[in-house]
């Protein structure tokens, strides 16, 4: 009786590992035929030019002479 019962889940274990695979072949299968084609899946990526500004220098604050005041 041990070795039906070892038998019969052994049995039910390649079934739902059979069902796994067919549910992951059914996903990813149009991928993998494409891969198999040569083609991609993705869109084409646009690149976009981007400038990038350095962070300005942290200066010192400029001190006025009392000349400079006095013409303000």
């Amino acid at each position: 009786m041990t070795f039906a019962l070892a038998t019969l889940v052994f049995l039910v274990t390649l079934w739902m590992l059979a069902l796994v695979g067919a549910e992951m072949l059914e996903e990813s299968g149009g991928k993998i035929l494409a891969a198999l084609k040569g083609r991609s899946t993705q869109p084409a990526v646009r690149t976009v030019a981007v400038r990038v500004r350095h962070a300005p220098r942290n200066q010192r604050p400029l001190r006025a002479s009392p000349r400079l005041r006095a013409a303000a």
